[in-house]
């Protein structure tokens, strides 16, 4: 049986927190850099073993960096809560916070459905190094196919581009979300249902939502923010189900290991999100694609060979 240490724990949850975030795919880093590593490593974080305790750990980091999320963001889930409480209490949908809260449950449900019946199966036939760089690759694709058509003609027209909330002074977020909620429900869930892709190994899911909202017409930091308010429901669901998993007693033994990556997984998430969301203020999805497919498909070559 395969055990985790500390330094692994903590180097896993540093890795977790940025590629979470990053449109660069955790699952896929997370599979790959072991089988790239090999030695001792690959032995105690390869999730596909028997007896690993790697995945339980994997489910800890998941959750520590959608508290990362919700921590950055907890001023805007606060709205989006009233919102939700009040559209249901009044039986209405008329503000812009109950038309976001909205916009982001009916986006969310294709990804949960997809979740519970497909991510195992998923999961165990392609969570493996070779299948997890091809993917890795094809990320990229997908990453400068967006770029590319949004220069061509979808990305021209911008979602709520002549919106008052853009006026000086305004809150930043509270500008973003008008421009938001300029989005239809069925756009909105045409976006949300884009992270069903990022149930194989190697597909990031914050890359195929801004991906798909950039083709929606959002720009980019509009898209990087309804991505990150998008997935942490989805990253806190899957977490919160698999939890139990770490309090089986075969896993017993990584419980401190996991506690110590968790709080470097919450760091480096937050510092992720904080750097991004500037970022994409003013830059674009081009470095990443170029970096997934260049490293997708040289670790494709390198373990083929």
């Amino acid at each position: 049986m395969s055990t985790l240490t500390y330094p692994e724990a903590i180097g896993v949850g540093l890795l977790q927190g940025v590629t979470e975030l990053f449109p660069v795919s955790s699952l896929g880093h997370s599979i790959l850099l072991p089988a790239l590593v090999g030695g001792r490593i690959q032995h105690d974080l390869d999730m596909t073993a028997e007896g690993s305790s790697y995945l339980a750990a994997l489910v800890a980091l998941h959750l520590a960096t959608a508290l990362a999320l919700v921590v950055h963001f907890r001023k805007d889930w606060l709205r989006v809560i009233d919102g939700l409480f009040g559209s249901i209490r009044h039986r209405r949908v008329e503000t812009r916070n109950e038309k976001l809260a909205w916009l982001l449950v009916l986006s969310t449900i294709p990804v949960g459905v997809a979740g519970l019946v497909l991510e195992k199966a998923l999961r165990n036939a392609l969570g493996k190094p070779v299948p997890a760089a091809v993917f890795l690759a094809l990320n990229g694709l997908v990453l400068l196919g967006a770029e590319r058509l949004k220069r061509g003609g979808t990305g021209r027209r911008r979602a709520g581009r002549t919106a008052p909330a853009d006026q000086p002074g305004t809150d930043p977020a509270i500008a973003s979300d008008h421009r938001l909620t300029g989005l239809g429900y069925g756009q909105g869930a045409w976006i949300g249902a884009a992270q069903i892709l990022a149930l194989f190994p190697g597909i990031s899911r914050s890359g195929v939502t801004m991906s798909a909202g950039i083709l929606r017409g959002l720009h980019h930091e509009d898209a990087a923010r309804f991505s990150f308010l998008l997935a942490t429901p989805v990253i806190l669901a899957a977490s919160l189900l698999k939890v139990p998993e770490l309090f089986r007693p075969e896993n017993s033994g990584v419980l401190g290991p996991v506690l110590a990556g968790s709080l470097a997984a919450f760091v480096a998430g937050y510092v992720s999100v904080r750097f991004l969301t500037r970022y994409f203020e003013t830059r674009s999805l081009t470095p990443f694609a170029l970096y997934c497919f260049l490293a997708g498909a040289g670790s494709a070559i390198y373990l083929s060979l």
